[in-house]
């Protein structure tokens, strides 16, 4: 944490030199200060994983199933359905072009409704999910489409049907690029869950907004880009490392 605060400019001594700024420069002030400081921010860390991964759940399941049919219905797919696939597309689109600060407001009767609140961390896991899913679909699909189709044509001559197309050819064979789209995904579930805290979600981004905005405590703003860098980065290292050891080639 030193060498990366080091990197971006700052430095443990000059935010301890805020940090003891705002506690009025008394010792035991400073010292209530950092625990306190450092409560908070394991307590945002906490949650923002605990929304990014819930959310991600449910979106590369409800995700990848989208997509899927998106692949198998296209014109060029195992189940070609034209009328379908445009519908269905349409949709996705949709979904996609919606603001995802808007998309947090339309979703709060559904939030609501689904887990009896619209405020607070579990809330936040609706929209999140909702706002991944048509974009996961078409990651999904576009990986999908990298697939040649000899190999499809190889797999239906053998007399296999749709279910061991799917299960023993397409997700075994687009597993990397897959993986590579799952982890693109939690990024910018990570990004949109730092949104989300400005109005109230939780997490890392609640706390760098009503603390280190709003109070005007750069420490505290500090030090949540720090951790939100930080989990990117290892997000990325383990989706990378996945990507390469699934890749057959």
């Amino acid at each position: 944490m030193h060498n990366l605060l080091t990197r971006l400019g700052f430095s443990y001594e000059t935010l301890n030199s805020v940090a003891y700024r705002l506690s009025g420069g008394d010792s035991r002030n400073f010292e209530l200060y950092e625990a306190h400081m450092r409560r908070i921010l394991w307590r945002g860390t906490l949650d923002t994983l605990y929304m990014v991964s819930f959310a991600a759940i449910f979106a590369i399941i409800l995700g990848t199933a989208v997509g899927l049919v998106l692949y198998l219905t296209s014109q060029n797919g195992v189940r070609p359905m034209p009328v379908f696939n445009r519908t269905l597309g349409m949709a996705v689109n949709i979904g996609r072009s919606i603001p995802f600060v808007v998309l947090i407001i339309l979703a709060f009767p559904l939030s609501r409704y689904i887990v009896g609140t619209s405020i607070g961390r579990t809330a936040a896991i609706v929209p999140l999910t909702i706002a991944a899913i048509p974009f996961l679909s078409r990651v999904v699909e576009a990986t999908l489409h990298e697939l040649g189709h000899g190999i499809i044509e190889a797999a239906i001559s053998a007399g296999a049907n749709t279910r061991q197309i799917i299960w023993r050819v397409i997700l075994p064979e687009t597993a990397p690029g897959l993986v590579a789209g799952y982890t693109i995904l939690v990024i910018n579930l990570i990004t949109f869950s730092a949104m989300a805290g400005v109005v109230g979600s939780g997490g890392l981004g609640h706390l760098a907004n009503s603390y280190g905005l709003q109070r005007h405590r750069t420490d505290v703003l500090v030090y949540t880009v720090v951790i939100l860098v930080l989990i990117v980065q290892i997000v990325q290292a383990v989706g990378q490392f996945v990507s390469r050891r699934l890749d057959r080639r």
